[in-house]
């Protein structure tokens, strides 16, 4: 499977380990991506770069911290574990408890929570296919797939064409039978 690369600098990891201080000085960002066998094994960063990249993200973190009521949070369980960053899907995975509010605020109304066959169904299929999503992607994911299945999930005798229909079986007059 291919991998994206994060920096512009690379070097490999014998390279790296003659002369590792050396090395991370050479870098233009403060940062190396170090390969072995053409795969990234890991990254080196620079104290200062490493200070500049969390000064950058405490920044962010205080332009986009919106305030809500605290009505907003009265029904949420906040102390599952949601991982941070992409992840792949993973066996005992579960969308947060106010998945039915979330659904519906992306314009897919679910009537009735996800079952355990569902959920079980649907990450199988992605633990299998290895893609890395944020959680609130997968939790979208989910809602699209419930919606799907659901809507699809009808009567499916109405379009068995080898059922007869239900019908007189009596013979129309002027038919020799």
């Amino acid at each position: 499977m291919p991998k994206k690369i994060l920096t512009p600098k690379i070097i490999s990891l014998s390279s790296f380990c003659q002369n590792p201080i050396n090395s991370l000085k050479d870098s233009d960002t403060g940062i190396l991506a170090i390969l072995q066998n053409y795969t990234p094994v890991m990254y080196a960063i620079t104290p200062e770069r490493l200070t500049q990249l969390l000064a950058l993200e405490n920044r962010f973190k205080q332009k986009n911290n919106i305030l809500m009521k605290s009505s907003f949070y009265n029904n949420l369980n906040l102390n599952t574990f949601t991982p941070i960053g992409k992840y792949a899907m993973y066996d005992g995975w579960k969308p947060d408890s106010d998945f039915i509010r979330q659904a519906a605020i992306w314009g897919i109304p679910l009537n009735k929570s996800v079952t355990n066959t569902e959920l079980s169904a649907f990450t199988s299929y992605w633990h299998a296919e290895g893609s890395l999503f944020h959680h609130v992607q997968w939790q979208q994911k989910l809602a699209r797939h419930l919606q799907m299945t659901r809507t699809n999930n009808f009567d499916k005798s109405k379009n068995n064409i080898t059922q007869l229909p239900n019908s007189n079986f009596n013979i129309p007059e002027g038919f020799r039978g």
